[in-house]
This record gives structure tokens, sequence and C-alpha cells, in this order.
């Protein structure tokens, strides 16, 4: 290791900035700041390179952090580029986005703050965008195989450019105009500008894939169709089905799915035309039912549209500031974090069940609501009780819920094809990610159900790999 031993001693936690809060409410445009390149080396030194790195363990990528640390302390960006390409499809997306589990698993962050890695490995892609190091992963040789991907999200993004790379022939369906999936149209413009999601898909399209957007498979053009075409299909169509809440009043107008309001938002940013009503929380008293990323994204963006006031319930208590026995080191922890998003204004409430919608002509007013609490009980587990007596009715015109994602959606290609499903509704397949159906694969949210971007493409590369295994059998 070339780094100061003692930098991890010596060297305070560092994190991008923000835009003051007057200004970015005023726009979507990035929140964030970035460190001067000398700061980052700075930070990149605070990396012990540990003898048993569990930043690695803690990536689901096993992203060779410790290595590309240290490249950076010595101003090596190029060498730390290629150390972090190994792995990595996309680290301007998981730089952005990722929750950091291994951030979580760093050593140093036993009883110190944690290395920032995650500013880290945005800092390292921006240099390598910014100096030309990234280029189109082109095959030098083509084989004769031909593959269709249904879904431009993480996962068959990142099947697409591993498959194009070992030289097959891929073809990404898009049903919506723009690839991205969620992360385009559900992670709102401040937190991944879409410029980046653009930027990729370019040098993507360089390397020889091809995006068809504007048609959906099991609509505009049959399943069966795609495999008399292509020699495989992977579906990686994501996880559209948001969960609702089916209390009384659910029919009232006014009352909206978070994945639609948020969806919709990016669609109006960019100029895209939409279906439906137009959801907008101008001069409104907004109420977020539920406490995740999905409910703090609802929050920015209400806040950005000029909302009177945002309220965020969430039925689960309070989340702690500090790892307890039940959450021990190296694992994820489910700490309290306060988003840019809650800076930003945003009234938190937690274990509060939201009982019934309140309307006038047919049109919310208001929402009634119990505060709850979570007792452990003689089967070792934890039961919502109702506390008497906190009752409460509330004045709201508008409601979003971001309660999570159930599953993929079943009508279209699923019914169309009779793929089987699991227990909870995804795409059942085997360990080599093959479905029921002949050469139809299924990766991503669509397989796995909700989870996370950087999941997502680990996904994608382990079904690229079994894909490829699957055609080279087949010579």
């Amino acid at each position: 290791m070339s780094g100061k031993l003692t930098g991890f001693m010596d060297i305070d936690r560092k994190n991008y900035k923000h835009r003051s809060i007057r200004e970015r409410v005023k726009d979507f445009d990035t929140v964030y700041i970035p460190l001067t390149e000398s700061e980052m080396m700075a930070q990149a030194n605070r990396c012990m390179d540990c003898g048993t790195s569990f930043c690695n363990w803690g990536c689901p990528l096993g992203n060779l952090i410790p290595e590309w640390n240290d490249l950076v302390y010595i101003g090596d960006w190029e060498g730390a580029y290629h150390k972090l390409a190994l792995t990595a499809n996309f680290p301007e997306f998981t730089g952005r986005v990722c929750p950091s589990l291994c951030e979580a698993a760093c050593v140093l962050g036993v009883n110190r703050e944690a290395v920032s890695i995650r500013e880290i490995e945005q800092s390292i892609v921006e240099m390598a965008f910014e100096n030309g190091w990234i280029q189109p992963r082109t095959p030098k040789v083509r084989t004769n195989k031909r593959i269709a991907i249904i879904g431009g999200g993480p996962a068959g993004l990142t099947a697409a450019d591993d498959l194009n790379a070992l030289g097959h022939r891929v073809t990404v369906y898009e049903r919506e105009l723009k690839v991205g999936g969620l992360m385009r149209y559900g992670i709102p413009n401040y937190k991944l500008d879409k410029s980046i999601i653009e930027r990729r898909v370019d040098l993507m399209k360089a390397a020889g894939i091809i995006f068809v957007t504007g048609l959906e498979i099991g609509i505009d053009k049959t399943l069966e169709s795609l495999t008399k075409e292509y020699d495989v299909v992977i579906m990686a169509c994501g996880t559209w089905v948001p969960r609702d809440l089916n209390i009384p009043g659910r029919d009232l107008r006014g009352i909206y799915f978070a994945v639609d309001y948020l969806s919709q938002q990016t669609k109006k940013h960019f100029g895209e035309k939409f279906e439906g009503e137009d959801i907008n929380a101008k001069d409104k008293v907004v109420l977020v039912i539920g406490g995740g990323d999905t409910g703090a994204d609802c929050v920015g963006t209400a806040n950005r549209q000029g909302a009177k006031k945002v309220y965020q319930f969430e039925i689960l208590p309070k989340p702690m500031m500090c790892r307890d026995e039940s959450m021990p080191w190296p694992t994820f922890p489910k700490l309290f974090k306060s988003t840019t998003a809650h800076e930003e204004g945003c009234i938190n409430e937690w274990e509060v069940s939201t009982k019934e919608f309140l309307g006038k002509g047919g049109c919310l007013s208001g929402i009634s609501g119990v505060k709850v609490e979570w007792v452990k009980e003689k089967d070792d587990r934890y039961h919502l009780k109702e506390l008497q007596g906190t009752e409460f009715e509330m004045d709201v015109d508008m409601v979003l819920i971001a309660a999570g994602f159930l599953h993929t959606e079943h009508d279209g290609l699923i019914e169309e094809f009779k793929i089987n499903l699991d227990s909870s509704g995804n795409i059942d397949t085997d360990d080599n990610h093959m479905t029921n159906a002949k050469k139809v694969f299924a990766a991503g949210d669509m397989r796995t159900g909700q989870s996370l971007v950087v999941k997502a493409i680990l996904d994608g590369k382990q079904v690229a790999s079994n894909v490829d295994r699957y055609l080279m059998q087949c010579e």
C-alpha cells in the first residue's frame, strides 16, 4: 500500500457538499457539489487496506475497493478506473444512488466514520469520463448469436453490456421512450441526472447494441415472435406493481402511487407525453405514506413543485441512530438517516397507521389515523398494536403511497407465454436464470423482487454469464 499508514487516524471524513436549500428547491438539478481532486485523494487515504477487506464482502459486485482507493491516493486515477471497471459496469449509477453497503462493512466504521467509498467511486468514474478513458466495449470478434433483452433498466443494460462485449448481437426493447427503467422514471433528476444515463447509453450504442424504445413486448410485439427471431430472450422488465393501501376512501381523487407521481414528474421535466391527470403538489398539503427512499424522493419532488406543507408517515418505529446487537457489523444496518429531501422541509412521524381517507365531493380532504406500537409477544415476533386515545384526523390535499412494490406485472408477455411465477409473484427461474419457457431467461427485480440498483446490476451480470454459456454449448 502506498498511502500514508495513519491516514485513517489523521484525516476526518469529508462528504460532498450540498447546494443551498433555497437554491436547489427551485429546480431539479443535482443537489451535490463534489469535492476537489486533492480532497478526494485525501479521503481515499483514509482506507486502511485491511488484511481482510470486508468492504469487498459488503459490495454485491465485489468491487476492489482498497486497490482503487490506494491508486486514487497516489494520483493514478486512470489505474483506479481500470480497477473499478473490472467489476462495475456502471459506477456512475451506483456512485450516486447505491445505499453504500460497502461503507456499512468498512472496518474503519467499527469505531470511526467509514471511508466515503461511494463518493470516491463517483469521483473515479467522472474523472475517467472527463479524460476519455471510458470507451465503447466493442468486441473484436462477433458470434452469430442474437439476443433480445426486454427492459432497459439496470439489469437489462448490464446484461446487454456484458453479452455485447462477448461478441453476441444484442437488441434491447424498452416500452418507454427512454431507457433506464426506475433509474430514469423512479429516481428524481436531482439525485440521478438523466444525462448520466444518456451518456452511458450512447457508449453502448457505439459498441453495437441496438435500442428499440416505445415498443412494449406482449402488446405491440409478441414474446413468441421474439423467440423465433432471436437465439435467446432475456426478460428484465423490473417490478412495477406497487403495494396499495386498501382502506376506506381509497377511491377518492387526490390519492396516487409514488411511482406514478415520480415517473410523471420526470416525463414532464423532459417534455415527454404522459397519460392521466397532471399530478402536482403546488400549494397543497401533501402526505407521503411510507418512510423509505421512494418516500423521501416524493418529499423532495413535492417541495420542488411548491407544496404548502409535506408530511411523511411510517408505520414502523423510528430507526436507531447506531448499531445494536440486532445489527452487528459488518451487516448493513437499518439506521435512521435524514436525506437532503428531508432537510428541505418535511414533518416526519413514525409508528402511525393511516386508517381512512376522508373526502368531500369525491375528492380527498384529509385522513384519519392512529398511533401504534410494536410489541414483542410469546412467538418472539413483533406485533402491531394500536394505542387507544391516540386517534386523530388531519387535513390533507394529496396523498402519495410509497409502500414499495409487490411483483412484476403479470399481464402481457407473462400471460401470453404462461411463464411460471414463484410464491411472491416474481418470475420463477432455475439456478441458471432460465424460465420454464424454452430460450427465455429472466433477470433483475422481475426475478428477485424489489431490490437495489447494485443488486439488479449483479443479476444482470450473472444472467449474461449464464446465457453466454448456454449459447456456446449450443454450438
